[in-house]
């Protein structure tokens, strides 16, 4: 019997009854559900409604497969007979993969059945459950059988009573985002010329297929497996900004941090760095090497050239991606305008743009302009990037833009002139690391040819998880992509082994790199000539340091000939290759490091190579006197870490004692500080130091410990684990001192931070506390808890939740009267985790998908303050008017003018007493607002506001503030609030008042953009 008829023969009246088996049985009222139902909830053989065990799903299975065969001849059986029992083990363990698919019985429909039976056998695969051989008879046979049962368990999905109301409400949801859509669409896209359209296509094309891939470090078995799809490879990780992360949670008069006086306080903001845009239209990134800011720069290219998927990304609507790395612009004698965009970074499609087109798309304020790496072009040319960058900013104030760099190329507030607000990258999680370390082995799973190589490959994943969680030093290595992928690379390479130390790890990798991966690999044939690993490092040495001497992150073509070629006299063993463009297309061919990223230039695949290769050319040619007189210059600053690390005792002592002397030297004290925390850096990488050096280092370390302000406190965070042992326990401290410590300790993401800030936990100083309650989903979730959590004093503390995990904990050793949620909980989640009774203050930050604030909120009977920052979907109030609440901060993101409406239902909020709205645009009417409001905070998307609506909208108003989001010229006229009897003070910010002894009695203040924080005022 050919497999292909066997679906035929497995009547409905055979299959449905077993198949119903595999899911549990509805409970009463399930046709009222309208949320995602997900599989894995329904299934009868996992969870806390098991009613199925393994063993029965192993019987159903076989009771299939026999079925199936029941009535075959002799000649017409579709495998062997003694291959029934094996056919029927692999399909129960592909159906048991039901439990494992994270996605709704809605979206299992969508797929068909074809595509659910994919899902469950690449899931299968995936967590390497798929050992059993099938001759081709018995593979074709399962694949049948599961077809047959999948097209049997969606057909059972839509016959559930729930299925129909879930539905209707999915398509609802597809329908208003669709609608959101094309209104976004509407608004951002004026009428184009066909010319125009059809090239927008065409450079959407090919900004997707340029920038969709990524290099996967220490999987490169051939040019087509070397690149990693960017949609598998992608891990959103951390932003936090860089000007309020350790402020506290803003708040109105009456609330902790709050006070009548203080027009505004920023608002700790932590996001997943790919929505930094989201309500910002400017922001300066910055990461320390290898943490992700290029590959962030492609995903942001790829989903706005796609317009797919783009919900929490909806500022990305109707955006045209330009993709400027500085590293390639910078080198050419005058930055590009937007007509030579294209032609700056050797874009093919530049000839093919029609004339004014980039000028257009920016002028009608659609450009997303990525503006990549200003730690990677020479001090002396960042300046004249700033002014490019200020030109640009005033020709084209309407567009998104991101710029990126390293903490300490430029300073604090760089480009605050221009009104950016600044998010800085945060080290990888464990749970990040942990879902790196699965992402990588399963893209190196594609490259196995073989079940052992397979069966391996699962060993060294789960050895390396091990590994991780419990070896400090390892963690502390692998908080950035980059390290991380060499740590997967190097496991995998040496057979579970890994070398200690960042620069053991770097020297192994070089050696993975540019030999043992080709030998092991049997690359060459017998004949074949082979540059051994030594003169590999001293050609691409040389090439890095001509780099960072010249202060370039890229060179042409034919100098890195010239470079060679100069350097084969040394290097003899070389010369079998052949002449110096043989040998650098040898390099680049073989040597993993080096790439072309146009026709004509050549650059590592990382900077972190070129530092680490340029640095050993330092040491070798001992050009300490180059080395001290850069080390101001952040694009030097790993160069003398690793120059540490390569040097000899001798060597190291005196290279760090001539930082010392040059720091000592400086009249600036943070340039002073800056070069102090340099030299204890490179401690780390020099186990064998003279211990007077060590200890003149650490001396005058001390001299900044406690760190005095909050910015000092993240720098002292980049010597990584050494300055824990410095840090100072809490008696003595002031309240300042305290909290800036806590800050420093809470950015060094190793477990032997949570001992130290363990001492603070009993701490009074609110700041403190809210910096402990904060940060935890950096550390190992459950010690933290219970050494740090657990001992927080509850009085006007809000704590923090980032997963279910952390929510049930605090709930669990509750109450919890205060809490911010950050992160896409669900409305049922929030529903069934809170009691009504006991919350009484609530945010939801960064929430995409709750909907309906009823049956999130709904049950919250004592909830009188809630915030919603960033929850787009959240925009009907109407529910919230139940509830006893008496202050609202609505902060949605900014998606343009057309969207920046208040939300539904606000005036329905009678008890409402205090209200801050963001990123609203007038005009108002003044019906739209509860009649009880005594303190009102606007931030207005506009130049002017006319205030004369307040006087009938707030009979009540006693404080005023008002911001309006761009420094304008146009004065505010608060004179009709002369007819609020009970106003005391009104603030503006960003703009004049006119006529303020118009207002006799009220306290009125103007307030400079200059004189704001660089992320902007948050709450009242």
């Amino acid at each position: 019997m050919d497999p292909a008829v066997i679906g035929a023969r497995l009547a409905s009246s055979v299959v449905a009854p077993l198949i119903k088996k595999l899911f549990v049985k509805e409970g009463p009222g399930a046709g009222l559900v309208n949320q995602p139902v997900r599989i894995s909830s329904l299934v009868s053989f996992r969870g806390e409604k098991r009613t199925l065990t393994e063993k029965d799903l192993d019987k159903l299975a076989a009771e299939l497969v026999a079925q199936a065969t029941r009535h075959a001849g002799p000649g017409e059986r579709p495998c062997p007979a003694d291959e029934d029992e094996l056919v029927a083990e692999r399909l129960a363990t592909t159906l048991y993969a039901l439990g494992d698919l994270d996605m709704s019985d809605v979206q299992a429909v969508q797929l068909g059945h074809q595509g659910l039976a994919y899902e469950l056998a690449h899931a299968t695969r995936t967590r390497g459950r798929m050992t059993l051989r099938l001759s081709q008879g018995g593979t074709l046979l399962h694949e049948r059988l599961l077809d047959t049962a999948c097209l049997h368990i969606l057909h059972f999905f839509t016959q559930r009573s729930a299925f129909v109301p879930r539905t209707l409400v999915d398509q609802s949801g597809r329908l208003s985002e669709l609608i959101t859509k094309i209104d976004i669409l509407i608004e951002r896209i004026p009428s184009q010329t066909a010319q125009d359209a059809g090239f927008e296509r065409r450079y959407a094309e090919y900004m997707i297929g340029k920038h969709s891939t990524l290099t996967i470090v220490g999987i490169d078995l051939s040019h087509a497996e070397a690149t990693w799809p960017l949609d598998a490879a992608y891990l959103s990780l951390e932003a936090v900004s860089s000007s309020g992360e350790e402020r506290p949670l803003g708040a109105f008069a009456g609330e902790p941090g709050g006070s009548g006086e203080s027009p505004a306080a920023a608002l700790p903001t932590a996001l997943p760095a790919d929505r930094a845009l989201s309500g910002h239209q400017r922001v300066l990134l910055r990461g320390v090497a290898g943490s992700g800011k290029t590959t962030l720069v492609q995903w942001l290219a790829v989903c706005t050239a796609r317009q797919e998927s783009l919900r929490g990304l909806e500022q990305l609507i109707g955006r045209v991606p330009f993709v400027l790395p500085l590293r390639t612009i910078a080198r050419q004698e005058s930055l590009p305008s937007p007509a030579a965009f294209l032609a700056s970074v050797h874009n093919p499609l530049d000839g093919a743009q029609p004339p004014g087109w980039a000028d257009r798309v920016l002028t009608a304020g659609r450009g997303l302009l990525l503006i990549d790496g200003i730690d990677e072009i020479p001090e002396r040319d960042r300046e004249r990037t700033r002014a490019w960058l200020s030109d640009l900013l005033i020709a084209y104030p309407d567009n998104l833009w991101l710029v990126t760099s390293r903490p300490s190329a430029v300073d604090d507030d760089w480009l605050g002139a221009q009104r950016f607000s600044e998010f800085t990258l945060s080290p990888m999680s464990r749970e990040d690391m942990a879902a790196f370390i699965d992402r990588w082995h399963d893209a190196a799973r594609q490259t196995c040819r073989t079940e052992e190589e397979r069966t391996a490959l699962d060993d060294y994943e789960s050895a390396l998880h091990t590994a991780v969680r419990t070896k400090q030093d390892l963690s502390r290595l692998a908080t950035n992509p980059l390290m991380c992928g060499l740590i997967c690379a190097l496991h995998r390479a040496r057979r579970g082994y890994l070398p200690p130390g960042r620069k053991a790890l770097y020297d192994a990798a070089l050696s993975m790199l540019l030999t043992r991966r080709d030998t092991e690999r049997h690359i060459y044939a017998p004949g074949d000539v082979q540059l051994d690993e030594e003169p590999q490092i001293q050609l691409l040495q040389r090439l890095a340091y001509y780099l960072i001497r010249n202060g370039e992150a890229e060179l042409d073509r034919d100098r890195a000939e010239r470079l060679i070629e100069e350097a084969l006299p040394s290097v003899p063993a070389a010369q079998a290759l052949g002449d110096a463009p043989a040998i650098l297309r040898h390099l680049l061919l073989r040597s993993g490091l080096l790439r072309e990223p146009s026709v004509s230039t050549v650059d590592f695949i990382h900077r972190t190579f070129q530092d680490y290769l340029g640095a050993k050319a330092a040491v070798e040619a001992w050009d300490v006197g180059l080395l001290i007189r850069n080390a101001h210059d952040a694009q030097w600053e790993d160069v003398i870490r690793m120059a540490v690390a390569h040097a000899r005792p001798r060597e190291r002592a005196e290279l760090l004692n001539k930082l010392l002397e040059l720091a000592r030297h400086k009249d600036s004290a943070d340039s002073a500080l800056r070069l102090f925390l340099l030299a204890m850096a490179c401690l780390e990488h020099a186990p064998d130091l003279d211990p007077a050096t060590r200890d003149g280092v650490t001396r005058h370390a001390m001299g900044f410990i406690p760190p005095l302000d909050i910015a000092r406190a993240r720098e002292l965070a980049t010597v990584g684990p050494l300055v824990l042992e410095l840090l100072p326990p809490p008696e003595g401290l002031t309240d300042e001192q305290a909290h800036c410590c806590v800050v420093t300790a809470s950015r060094i993401p190793v477990d032997a931070a949570i001992p130290y800030m363990a001492q603070f936990s009993h701490h009074p100083a609110l700041d403190v506390r809210r910096q402990l309650a904060s940060c935890w989903s950096r550390f190992d979730i459950e010690r933290y808890f219970h050494e740090v959590i657990l001992h927080l004093d509850l009085d006007d503390l809000y704590f923090v939740a980032e997963s279910m995990e952390q929510l049930r904990m605090l709930l669990d050793t509750g109450p919890r009267p205060r809490l911010i949620l950050r992160g896409d909980f669900t409305e049922d989640e929030i529903r069934n985790s809170l009691n009504g009774e006991e919350v009484t203050r609530l945010r939801l930050q960064g929430n995409g998908v709750v909907a309906d604030l009823d049956a999130a909120l709904g049950h919250l009977s004592s909830l009188h303050t809630l915030y919603l920052t960033n929850c787009p979907r959240a925009s009907d109030l109407t529910p919230l008017s139940e509830l006893p609440l008496r202050t609202l901060v609505y902060e949605p993101p900014w998606f343009g003018p057309a969207h920046a409406t208040l939300p539904k239902g606000l005036d329905k909020l009678a008890t409402l007493d205090q209200l801050k709205i963001d990123n609203c645009v007038p005009p108002f009417q003044f019906r739209s607002f509860p009649p009880g409001i005594t303190w009102l905070d606007l931030h207005v998307e506009a130049e002017d506001l006319d205030t004369t609506w307040m006087v009938s909208a707030f009979p009540r108003l006693r404080h005023l503030n008002v911001q309006l989001k761009a420094s304008t010229a146009h004065p505010i006229d608060l004179s009709p609030l002369a007819a609020l009897p009970d106003l005391e003070t009104a603030t503006v910010i960003n703009t004049a008042v006119m006529n303020p002894h118009a207002l006799p009695g009220v306290t009125v203040t103007d307030v400079s953009a200059s004189a704001l924080p660089s992320a902007g005022a948050g709450s009242p």
